[in-house]
């Protein structure tokens, strides 16, 4: 499995991105896990939301919940993660990752198997 995000770029505070992660080579079972990390500079990777892609499963960091929201297109094979009231702390590399199966240690980067490049997300106060 391919994945490749796109949908970052530059936002004032307060402002709102979208996200994608679009998943080819392979057929996404219903028990995959869609994730999205981030990392910003000098600092360690950090998890920021998750699905179980036959639905049924959502999970948040405690620092985005109520502002971002992780969503799946089962037809274009694609996962989205909505921003909203952005500041300048989410100014991160965006990664998207999968895992063959759901597992509830989804917080964790070492438990993905496939991983997209990243998309750099800045956000100017």
């Amino acid at each position: 499995v391919q994945l490749q995000a796109s949908g970052g770029g530059l936002v004032q505070a307060g402002g709102s991105l979208r996200l994608s992660c679009a998943a080819s080579g392979g057929t996404l079972s219903s028990d995959y896990a869609l994730a999205w990390f981030r990392q910003a500079p000098g600092k360690e990777t950090e998890f920021v939301a998750a699905l179980r892609w036959g639905g049924g499963r959502y999970a948040y960091s405690d620092s985005v919940k109520g502002r971002f929201t992780i969503s799946r297109d089962n037809a274009k094979n694609t996962v989205y993660l909505q921003m909203n009231s952005l500041n300048p702390e989410d100014t991160s590399v965006y990664y998207c990752a999968a895992r063959i199966r759901w597992t509830t240690n989804y917080g964790r980067k070492s438990e993905y198997d496939y991983w997209g490049q990243g998309t750099l997300v800045t956000v100017s106060s």
